[in-house]
C-alpha cells in the first residue's frame, strides 16, 4: 500500500493506488486517531525526512509553560507521567495505521527509528506540501502554457491553511508561514502566465479577491492593474492603483513602491510598448522560439535529436526531476540515433552530453552500461581520419565517465593480492588518456574540459591520489576561467575542495567552496549547494563539536533528498554518522539498532555494527566475506572501516591488507578526499595497525 500525506489543510493520510502523484487514485482516509497522533505525524513531515529527537518531540507535544494545566482553548495538554512512553505508543499506533501489512517485529520502512529519534521516510511525491513546493520550483523554468497548467493543478491540492489544526503551535508556525507565502507566490505566477498567454480577463477575475485579501502584496496590485488595462479597462486599472495606495498608506504607513508608481505613469501615458509588448520576457521568448522550431523543423528530422541533447545538458544541471529526466531522455536519444544508422550523428548525440560529474558512483549503472556499449559500437563504425578525431575523443571521454568506479574484481579484504583494477587500470583509463591527448592536439578547450573530467573519474586506482586529482582540478579552473566554461570551473573547484579536505587544509577548501557557491548562484546551478553543504558538515566533524556536526549532516542530507542523485544519496547519511561517531569515540550501538538503509556500504559497515551488538562470531564472518572496496572517492574510508573491524577482531590478514592499502594515503585524513566525511588522520590508523601486527 502506498500512503499519501496531506498537510495543505487539516493533517491527513490516505491509501493510494497508481504509479505517481498524477496517476494516483486517492482511497479512503486512514484513521490517525487523536490530535497528538496527528501532531507527531505533522512534526515529522515538517522535518522533511530528517530525524527528530525524542526529546524534541516530547517538548513540542507538551511544552512546559507557566500555568499550563491543560485548561482553556489553545493550551497544550499537561504532559503525561511518562511522556516518552506515551510518545512511543503514538508512534506504534501510527505505524500500524501507515503500514498495516508489516509483519510482526519486522522493521518499519516509513516511520522509522533512527539514532536519537524518529523520521518519516515518505517519498517526495507522497506529501502534498513537498509536491507543491516542487511544482512551484519546476514552474520557474517552463513556458507560460505549462506554468498555467502546472500551477492550476498544484493550487488545487490546498484544502485549507497548511497544518490547519496546529496554527497555535510554535513548531508549526514557521512552516505554515513559509507555505502560505509560497501559495501566494504561486497565485501570482499563475496570473503572470495567464497574462503572457493573453488571458487578461481571467487573470483579473482571479487577482481581484487575492489583492483584497492580501493588501500588503504590491505584486498582486500590480498584476491586477495590468490585467485590467490589458482587458481594455484603463479606468478600473487606475482605480485599483489608487485603492492600493490608500490601503498601503492607511494599513502599513508606506507609500507604493517604484513598481506601482511606474505602472501608474505608464497607464496614464498609455505606453503599450511597456504595458502590453508584442514580445519580450523570458517566458514569451521561450514560448515563441519553441513554437517556431516546431513549425519549421520537420518531425523526425535529425536536427531534433541533436537539439534535444543540448537541452538535456542544461536540464541535467538543475538537479531533481530535471536530472532524472535528462538521464532518461538521453538514453532514448541515443537509441533513436543508432536506429538511423548514421555513425556521425550517433557520435554527436552521444558525445554532446558533456555534463560535468564529480561523484564517482553511478546513479544508474544499467543505463551507463547501455551508453558505453553504444559509444563502443559507434567508435567501431566511425571511419578513420582526422575529420572524425573530435567525435572519437568525445566518445572516449563518455566511455571513461560512464565506467567510473567499475572494478574488475579482487580478493576479499582478508585475502591476498591487490584489489580490483577499476578507476585507473582498464578500458576507462585508456579511453580518458586518449581523449585528453586528442583534445590537446586539437587545442579545443571545451573538449579538453570534458576529457579532464573523464581523467578525474579514472584517477582512483589506489589510495593517496588526491594530489593528482588536485592538479586536474587546478587545470580545469584555469582553463575554464580563460574560456568562460562556468560549469567546468565549478567542477574544478569541487575537485580541489575534495583534495584540500584530504590534506586537512580547510582554509583552501573554504575558498573553493565559496567560489563554487558564487558561480552556482550566478548561473543557477542548484546541485552545487548539495556538495558544499556536505563539505560544511565534514568541516564541523573535524573542527567542531559532535552535536554540531551531527545536526549539520542532517541538514545536508535534507539538501540531498530529491536532488536526483541516488548514487550519492543512498546510504550516505548513516555512513557519515557512523564515521562521525568513530571519529569522536562515540558508541555505535545506537546506529546498529536502527533500520537505516546503508545502501552500497553494507559490506564494510556490517562488521562494526555486529561488533557494537557484541556479535563477534558473526562480525568475523562478515569481515572475511567483505569484498575489496570499489576504487572511488570513498576507497580510503571503506579501508579505514575495514581496519577498525580488523583491529577489533584481531584478524591478521585483514590488518595486513588494510595497512598496505592505506599506506599510500599517509598524511591525509581518511575518507576526507570525498569532501563528505572523515575518519581522522590516516597516520593514526596506520600506527594502530602496525602496532597490532608487531604484537605476537
Amino acid at each position: 500500500m502506498r500512503v499519501a500525506f496531506g498537510v495543505l489543510g487539516p493533517v491527513a493520510a490516505w491509501a493510494e493506488s497508481g504509479d505517481g502523484p498524477d496517476e494516483a487514485v486517492r482511497g479512503a482516509a486512514l484513521a490517525l486517531r487523536g490530535p497528538r497522533h496527528r501532531a507527531v505525524l505533522a512534526r515529522l513531515v515538517i522535518a522533511r525526512r530528517r530525524v527528530v529527537p525524542v526529546a524534541r518531540l516530547v517538548e513540542d507535544l507538551w511544552p512546559e509553560r507557566p500555568g499550563n494545566d491543560g485548561a482553556g482553548p489553545g493550551h497544550s495538554p499537561a504532559p503525561p507521567a511518562d511522556p516518552v512512553g506515551t510518545l512511543r505508543t503514538f508512534v506504534a499506533a501510527l505505524r500500524r495505521t501507515l503500514e498495516p501489512d508489516r509483519p510482526p517485529r519486522a522493521p518499519a520502512r516509513l516511520l522509522v527509528t533512527e539514532g536519537p529519534g524518529y523520521a518519516l521516510r515518505a517519498a517526495a511525491d507522497t506529501v502534498d506540501a513537498w509536491r507543491f513546493e516542487q511544482a512551484v520550483t519546476e514552474a520557474a523554468g517552463l513556458p507560460p502554457k505549462d506554468v498555467l497548467a502546472l500551477l492550476q493543478r498544484a493550487l488545487g491540492w490546498w484544502r485549507g491553511p497548511a497544518y490547519a489544526e496546529f496554527a497555535d503551535q510554535p513548531w508549526a508556525r514557521a512552516e505554515r508561514s513559509r507555505l502560505a507565502e509560497l501559495r501566494l507566490h504561486a497565485v501570482e505566477r499563475r496570473a503572470e502566465a495567464r497574462l503572457s498567454l493573453g488571458l487578461a480577463a481571467e487573470a483579473a477575475a482571479d487577482l481581484d479577491a487575492h489583492a483584497a485579501e492580501h493588501p500588503w502584496r504590491e505584486d498582486a496590485w500590480r498584476l491586477l492593474a495590468l490585467a485590467l488595462y490589458r482587458s481594455g479597462r484603463q479606468g478600473d486599472a487606475l482605480a485599483v492603483l489608487r485603492r492600493a495606495r490608500a490601503l498601503l498608506v492607511e494599513q502599513l504607513g508606506v507609500d507604493p513602491g517604484p513598481g506601482l508608481r511606474a505602472l501608474e505613469a505608464d497607464i496614464l501615458r498609455q505606453d503599450d510598448d511597456r504595458l502590453d509588448p508584442g514580445a519580450g520576457g523570458a517566458e514569451r521568448v521561450w514560448a515563441e522560439a519553441t513554437a517556431a522550431y516546431d513549425r519549421t523543423v520537420p518531425t523526425g528530422a535529425r536536427a531534433r535529436l541533436e537539439s534535444t541533447v543540448t537541452l538535456l545538458r542544461g536540464l541535467a544541471v538543475t538537479g531533481g526531476d530535471g536530472l532524472r529526466s535528462a538521464r532518461r531522455h538521453r538514453l532514448a536519444a541515443v537509441s533513436a540515433a543508432e536506429e538511423l544508422g548514421d555513425p556521425h550523428l550517433c557520435a554527436r548525440v552521444i558525445g554532446a552530453y558533456d555534463v560535468p560529474a564529480v561523484w564517482t558512483r553511478l546513479d544508474d549503472p544499467a543505463q551507463a552500461a547501455q551508453v558505453v556499449a553504444a559509444a563502443e559500437r559507434t567508435l567501431t563504425a566511425l571511419p578513420p581520419g582526422p575529420a572524425e578525431e573530435a567525435l572519437r575523443a568525445r566518445l572516449l571521454a563518455t566511455i571513461a565517465l560512464e565506467t567510473r568506479g567499475a572494478d574488475v574484481g579482487g580478493a576479499n579484504v582478508g585475502g591476498g593480492g591487490g584489489g580490483g583494477g577499476g578507476g585507473g587500470g582498464g578500458r576507462g583509463a585508456q579511453a580518458a588518456r586518449l581523449a585528453q591527448e586528442a583534445a590537446r592536439r586539437l587545442d579545443d578547450p571545451v573538449l579538453l574540459a570534458f576529457a579532464l573530467n573523464a581523467t578525474f573519474m579514472q584517477t582512483f586506482q589506489r589510495a593517496g591520489l588526491a594530489p593528482e586529482r588536485d592538479a586536474i582540478g587546478a587545470e580545469l579552473v584555469e582553463l575554464s576561467a580563460r574560456h568562460g566554461l562556468f560549469t567546468s570551473e565549478v567542477l574544478g573547484r569541487l575537485i580541489r575542495l575534495q583534495a584540500a579536505c584530504a590534506r586537512g587544509d580547510f582554509g583552501a577548501a573554504d575558498e573553493h567552496a565559496a567560489a563554487a557557491d558564487r558561480l552556482a548562484e550566478r548561473h543557477e546551478l542548484p546541485l552545487v549547494g548539495v556538495f558544499t553543504r556536505w563539505y560544511g558538515a565534514l568541516r564541523l566533524a573535524e573542527t567542531g563539536t559532535f552535536e554540531a556536526a551531527e545536526a549539520a549532516y542532517g541538514d545536508a542530507a535534507a539538501e540531498l533528498t530529491g536532488a536526483g542523485m541516488p548514487g550519492l544519496e543512498r546510504g550516505l547519511l548513516p555512513l557519515a554518522l557512523l564515521c562521525l561517531r568513530l571519529r569522536h569515540g562515540r558508541d555505535l550501538l545506537v546506529l546498529a539498532r536502527t533500520d537505516a538503509d546503508w545502501g552500497p556500504y553494507v559490506p564494510w559497515v556490517r562488521p562494526l555494527l555486529l561488533l557494537a551488538e557484541d556479535r563477534r562470531p558473526e562480525a568475523a564472518v562478515a569481515l572475511r566475506g567483505a569484498p575489496a572496496p570499489p576504487h572511488d572517492l570513498l576507497y580510503e574510508a571503506m579501508w579505514t572501516l575495514t581496519a577498525r573491524a580488523a583491529l577489533a577482531l584481531d584478524s591478521p590478514p585483514a590488518k595486513r591488507r588494510a595497512h598496505a592499502e592505506l599506506l599510500p594515503a599517509a598524511g591525509e585524513l581518511a575518507g576526507a578526499a570525498s569532501g563528505l566525511l572523515s575518519l581522522g588522520p590516516v597516520d593514526s590508523h596506520l600506527r594502530d595497525l602496525a602496532a597490532a601486527l608487531r604484537t605476537p
